[in-house]
């Protein structure tokens, strides 16, 4: 599934070593799997801290978890470290954390799941917000929900209309229409508190 190099296993002794921690381990994840903002995380583990949903593999002086949910974004995998000057970099190839883009063939949801997810999270997210899907509907009315810093925002509609919308409609042909189905009366941090400023998109 995942090949962890001999110079990173070592790396990875080193590191435990210093901890000083009966039992730690190490447990590899992937954040936000199967989108362009997917990623890699690894972080200490003692024994209580495991679910027991672990892939586990058995190195050399310690044991390396995989999280359940991401063994299957991690398949032909590999981990190594590169020493230099200033002590090395540690090196994870993953080339199918991302998934891939939904072709045509794909069903209207999904695609519009993944650009929310790939190109509009990602922009929302520099003001706090993001927005989550509720429906498509049978026209290819697209309902949104607006969360975070979107939630209450002055400009949400500015948002909505020549970000969201339009984006959306460029890349799922299908997509008539966008609507926001946010109760914006109840939020609590919005971005911008009056109708003033740019779209967050911007």
């Amino acid at each position: 599934m995942i090949d962890i190099s001999e110079r990173a296993q070592q790396h990875f002794r080193r590191l435990l070593a210093q901890q000083d921690i009966a039992g730690l381990s190490i447990r590899l994840r992937v954040t936000t799997p199967g989108t362009p903002t997917a990623n890699c995380e690894l972080e200490f583990c003692e024994p209580a801290e495991l679910s027991g949903s672990e892939w586990t593999l058995e190195c050399e002086g310690f044991e390396f978890h995989i999280e359940g949910d991401s063994a299957r974004w991690l398949d032909g995998a590999s981990i190594d470290f590169e020493p230099d000057r200033t002590g090395g970099q540690l090196n994870i190839r993953a080339p199918k954390i991302k998934g891939e883009v939904p072709g045509m063939e794909a069903g209207v949801i999904e695609r519009v799941r993944y650009v929310l997810e790939a190109e509009i999270n990602p922009r929302l997210a520099s003001h706090g917000g993001r927005v989550t899907l509720l429906e498509v509907d049978a026209d290819g009315v697209v309902l949104l929900q607006f969360g975070g810093g979107c939630h209450g925002c002055g400009m949400v509609d500015v948002t909505l209309k020549q970000g969201v919308e339009k984006t959306l409609c460029e890349r799922v042909p299908e997509v008539t229409a966008v609507r926001d189905a946010t109760d914006h009366a109840g939020g609590s941090n919005p971005y911008y508190s009056k109708h003033e400023g740019r779209s967050a998109l911007d």
